[in-house]
């Protein structure tokens, strides 16, 4: 279905743009850390392209063509190019190897804006009225328009995965046994997540097609990111107005937030503070944190490349602190694009002074200074809006800034050993051990 055409490539057009896990900065600091990676330049078309739709397809236009039934409804995206960062990582002494590749691919076809399928929904309800107007030009209802969703590729899409993994084989270690997705496509909602999923499942069984369902994903499926293009004003007035009380009383009450970077010449006693709540944190809620130095050499890193002059995402370390007494910290990433809340940690001491709100609430703030269009919360539990949720807390807590919640598909694989079915049980026996027992023994 796909023809594609790869180059392997040192560069990039977009160092501190796009997601944050495919940024050659990103790359390089997991290269310090266990990782190998590689990056490419891909191009792909959909195999039949008559020769006359040539110059749309160098723009990456969707254009209809009757009759040729590679795209939803006909509709067709003739060429794309991007570029992919694919990391890899060794297990037992070498002998075998994953290939993963973060936020990438895209769906192939542009979908339909969700404001007009807003629209859609208004009309069909109008009986008065089905037009839709913009500028000096009369449309007529959606109904008569090609309306394209992520489900409508769920075909295209799940071929996509394959082809494009069995095109980068060539280019990975011989002993990589499997090339695992996190695809950056995004729903308004879980039960649009879990429609798409189901039907890139049903594509690939009755295909016969390599393509898995990851059960452990590997970056967090669901976030909520709030707007940072919207004045401040605007930014606090969509947050729950609990939120902004938080945020002031924090302020009242003499909490005092402090950034971080990693060329600051206390930073190796920050980060000790910073590790030590991580401490704290991880014997409160159970969870599992990276070693000190991940931190720092994040941290610095970032510093030393902006320092030399280089494009790169800027990471931060910011602390509360009250009357003296540091007593929460989180750890952030701004790039053009988006800003991602990486880490954060807290004291069991003096939360009733809610330092969290205002550590996140002064991070935006920056955020929005350096130029970033969202701020990622980066992992919220979309079934914690329930109240009876043991991460029902978590969800709030995040939710309540006023962002956008948005569902990504989670990780999927496409196999290319034998050997990756022992190491897909043993993953999901990993994944139990540690999420369900030692919990449940712990009393979690």
């Amino acid at each position: 279905m796909y023809k594609f055409e790869i180059k392997q490539t040192d560069i990039s057009e977009k160092p501190n743009g796009g997601s944050f896990l495919q940024t050659p900065f990103w790359c390089q600091f997991k290269s310090r850390h266990g990782w190998t990676y590689r990056r490419f330049i891909v191009d792909y078309e959909i195999e039949g392209v008559e020769p006359s739709e040539k110059q749309a397809s160098e723009r990456g236009e969707c254009r209809r063509s009757e009759g040729m039934g590679t795209g939803p409804d006909g509709l067709k995206a003739l060429h794309k190019s991007f570029e992919l960062a694919v990391l890899n990582r060794s297990f037992a002494k070498g002998m075998f190897s994953i290939a993963y590749i973060p936020l990438m691919p895209e769906l192939p076809y542009e979908c339909t804006p969700e404001e007009v399928l807003d629209k859609a929904f208004e009309d069909e309800n109008n009986t008065e009225s089905a037009v839709v107007s913009t500028g000096s030009t009369t449309e007529t209802s959606i109904i008569n328009q090609e309306i394209i969703t992520p489900e409508t590729q769920a075909i295209e899409f799940t071929h996509l995965l394959e082809e494009l993994a069995f095109a980068l084989k060539p280019y990975l270690p011989k002993n990589t046994i499997v090339i695992r997705f996190d695809p950056d496509v995004a729903f308004a909602s879980p039960e649009d997540r879990d429609t798409f999923n189901f039907g890139v499942k049903t594509v690939a069984y009755a295909d016969r097609l390599k393509v898995k369902k990851n059960k452990v994903d590997i970056q967090p499926p669901d976030t909520t990111q709030v707007d940072l293009t919207a004045s401040e004003d605007e930014i606090l007035a969509r947050m729950h107005q609990k939120w902004r009380y938080n945020i002031r009383l924090s302020e009242r009450k003499g909490v005092v937030i402090h950034r971080y970077l990693g060329n600051d010449i206390n930073l190796s006693e920050k980060i000790d503070k910073f590790y030590e709540l991580t401490k704290i944190t991880n014997a409160r809620d159970g969870n599992a944190s990276h070693a000190k130095e991940y931190y720092a050499d994040l941290i610095k890193s970032s510093a030393e490349e902006v320092a030399a002059g280089k494009d790169v995402p800027v990471i931060s370390l910011y602390i509360a602190e009250h009357e003296g007494e540091e007593i929460a910290s989180i750890m952030t990433l701004f790039s053009h694009d988006e800003a991602i809340y990486l880490y954060g940690a807290s004291s069991n001491n003096k939360r009733n002074l809610m330092p969290n709100h205002l550590l996140q609430w002064t991070a935006m703030k920056d955020a929005k200074a350096y130029g970033s269009k969202v701020y990622d919360m980066y992992g919220m539990p979309p079934e914690g809006k329930d109240e009876n949720h043991p991460m029902h807390g978590l969800y709030m807590f995040k939710a309540n800034f006023g962002g956008k919640n948005i569902h990504r598909t989670g990780s999927w694989d496409v196999p290319l050993k034998a050997v990756y079915g022992l190491y897909s049980a043993a993953e999901k026996l990993r994944a139990f051990w540690h999420k369900k027992v030692i919990k449940k023994l712990k009393g979690r």
